[in-house]
């Protein structure tokens, strides 16, 4: 029987060892190649079901807040010279005209002028919006006052007015106006439209007549 080396090791044991490990440094590359691949699968598959377990995700879609459904009306006010100043509550997408209108149209008081430059009455008006129609200036409300004196005036002093051949621009009826020359329907309307007058001249100045027109009639009118 042969002698066993002094370490007490089994030689055949030696040489099984010695051959595991030249195999392994034999074929290290192609055993680190297969455990790279074995890592790709594996991290494949981990993406590939986090992609399903992502398009499996619902989504909830918010719809923005609805606009409140906007008032079929508003609320204005209307101040100055009308003939029922106050608040109104008129149709949503009024104009200033309806707004003339529910406050009874202009009064007596009513700078006509001012009105036709400073109010666009196919403007529309606002919720909470003010509305305010100018009085006319002391010296027209002096022809006021004479015009109301002349409506007061007795028969006596009437026919006596009448007698003098001249038409009052703020109290003759559209009938005697139209009898005037070169004043027909249209222009009678006209002169009621914009009184009072303070000066007969103010039928040019207002715009009322041309100037050829006024010269024809300047004789024949009279305030009072």
């Amino acid at each position: 029987m042969d002698d066993l080396p002094e370490d007490g090791s089994n030689p055949t044991d030696k040489l099984h060892s010695f051959g595991l490990e030249n195999s392994f440094y034999k074929y290290r590359f192609f055993l680190l190649s297969v455990l790279v691949a074995l890592i790709l699968v594996a991290l494949g598959t981990i993406y590939l079901k986090g992609g399903i377990d992502l398009n499996s995700t619902k989504i909830e879609v918010i719809e923005p807040p609805t606009e409140p459904q906007r008032s079929a009306s508003i609320v204005v006010e209307i101040s100055g010279a009308v003939e029922k100043p106050g608040v109104y509550k008129l149709p949503a997408n009024s104009r200033v005209e309806d707004a003339l209108i529910a406050a009874g149209g202009l009064s007596a008081l009513a700078d006509r002028a001012w009105v036709d430059k400073s109010i666009n009455r196919a403007a529309k008006i606002t919720d909470g919006q003010k509305i305010y129609i100018a009085i006319i200036t002391s010296k027209q409300s002096s022809a006021v006052n004479a015009t109301n004196r002349v409506g007061h005036q007795n028969t006596s002093m009437v026919l006596g007015a009448e007698s003098s051949g001249l038409v009052n621009i703020n109290t003759a009826s559209a009938k005697d106006l139209d009898l005037l020359p070169g004043i027909g329907p249209t222009y009678a309307q006209r002169i009621i439209e914009n009184r009072p007058y303070s000066e007969i001249s103010e039928l040019v100045s207002k715009k009322i007549l041309s100037k050829s027109t006024f010269e024809k009639i300047k004789d024949k009118i009279s305030l009072y």
